[in-house]
């Protein structure tokens, strides 16, 4: 039988995969963020977690702002393009419309182009519909900045947002 703080993390593992995998365009990465967050979450007494889901989110997000820093600092070496690993998982991902969207390839592209923070505050607020003061305790922020950045961010998404739709093939 599995313990409360494993039970938990199984239980919320697929949404912070999912914002790992958003923030960070690599389902390798976004595997060690959560290999990251697990060992945090293994350390924290549960009785003083007053939202188990809002604590991991926020420990997700911000072990991948630190991964982006990182990551940021290597690309000024790196002399190819950078390109966000697509995440299929499913035999005919057309089969899953949703999925399809949220992870095309040029979303990822334009998430690219926004600062980390930008690409945050744009991810958990617009894709996971997380609140101004949830997204301020994850990313670190006061709430009237987070309304700034997320607006800002939605501001250079539209602008870079792709006109057609990308074909799978």
């Amino acid at each position: 039988m599995a313990d409360a703080a494993t039970e938990a993390f199984l239980a919320h593992r697929n949404l912070l995969f999912t914002v790992a995998y958003q923030l960070l365009g690599s389902a390798a990465d976004a595997e060690d963020v959560l290999q990251e967050t697990w060992l945090r979450w293994t350390g924290v007494d549960l009785a003083e977690v007053r939202d188990q889901r809002a604590y991991l989110v926020r420990v997700t997000t911000r072990q991948a702002l630190m991964r982006l820093r990182t990551q940021a600092r290597r690309k000024e070496s790196y002399v190819g393009p950078w390109l966000p690993e697509p995440l299929l998982t499913a035999p005919d991902v057309a089969e899953d419309v949703e999925l399809a969207d949220s992870v095309s390839m040029a979303m990822l592209l334009v998430l690219e182009t926004l600062t980390p923070a930008e690409r945050a505050v744009f991810v958990l607020r617009e894709v996971f519909d997380l609140g101004y003061e949830e997204i301020a305790e994850a990313v670190g922020k006061t709430a009237p900045a987070v309304r700034q950045i997320a607006h800002r961010a939605r501001s250079h998404v539209a602008a870079r947002r792709p006109r057609g739709r990308v074909s799978a093939t």
